[in-house]
C-alpha cells in the first residue's frame, strides 16, 4: 500500500473549488515542499469535521478546547496548483492516546471490499493512503475551517431542505411549485 505520512504536517486544510452549487471539496496536507491534495463529497468533509469535534470531546480535554484552536487558525485559500491524487472512498479518524494525537486517513477505496470496484485501471494499483496526525489543537481548527466551507453552500429551502438556486427550485413539498 502507497502511504503518505504526514506526521506533522506543516498545513492540513479542507477547501473548494468553484462557486456553490459545482464546487469540488478538497483535503491538502503539506509538508515542506511536499503538498498533496484528495478530492471528496461535502458531506465526507461535514462528516469528518463533526467527528473530530466529537472525538476532542471525549478525550482531548483542555488541549482540544475551542479557544486552543483560535491559535492555530488557517483561513488561507488552497495551495496551487490543486490536483488531486484520488478520490477518497474511506475515512477514517482515531485517537493516538500515547501522544494525544487526532490521526485521519483517507484511502482511495474501501478496505474491506476488495473487488467491489470493477475498474481494471483502479484493481491493477496498490491502495493509496494519506495519514495526518495533528495536534487537538490544530484538528479543531481543521474541523471548524470545514463546518464553515460545508455551510457556506447553497442556503436549504423551508419546506424541502434541498438546495435552493438562485432561480428557484420545484419543492416536492410545495406541489412541485417553483420557490
Amino acid at each position: 500500500m502507497a502511504v503518505n505520512d504526514f506526521d506533522p504536517p506543516d498545513r492540513f486544510v479542507a477547501g473548494t473549488v468553484g462557486p456553490p452549487g459545482q464546487r469540488t471539496f478538497f483535503l491538502q496536507a503539506s509538508s515542506g515542499r511536499r503538498v498533496l491534495s484528495v478530492s471528496l463529497e461535502k458531506q465526507q468533509v461535514a462528516v469528518l469535521a463533526d467527528r473530530i469535534n466529537d472525538l476532542l470531546d471525549s478525550y482531548a480535554g483542555g488541549a482540544g478546547a475551542d479557544h486552543a484552536a483560535t491559535e492555530v487558525v488557517d483561513n488561507a485559500p488552497l495551495d496551487t496548483p490543486i490536483e488531486d491524487e484520488f478520490r477518497v472512498n474511506t475515512l477514517s479518524l482515531a485517537w493516538d492516546e500515547a501522544r494525544s494525537r487526532v490521526v485521519i486517513e483517507c484511502l482511495d477505496r474501501d478496505p474491506d471490499d476488495p473487488v467491489g470496484n470493477t475498474d481494471p485501471e483502479v484493481l491493477t494499483q496498490e491502495p493509496r493512503l494519506i495519514r495526518v496526525v495533528l495536534t487537538p489543537a490544530r484538528a479543531r481548527a481543521f474541523a471548524r475551517r470545514a463546518q464553515s466551507l460545508v455551510a457556506a453552500g447553497r442556503p436549504p429551502c423551508p419546506f424541502c431542505g434541498g438546495p435552493l438556486e438562485t432561480e428557484g427550485h420545484i419543492c416536492p413539498r410545495a406541489n412541485g411549485y417553483k420557490r
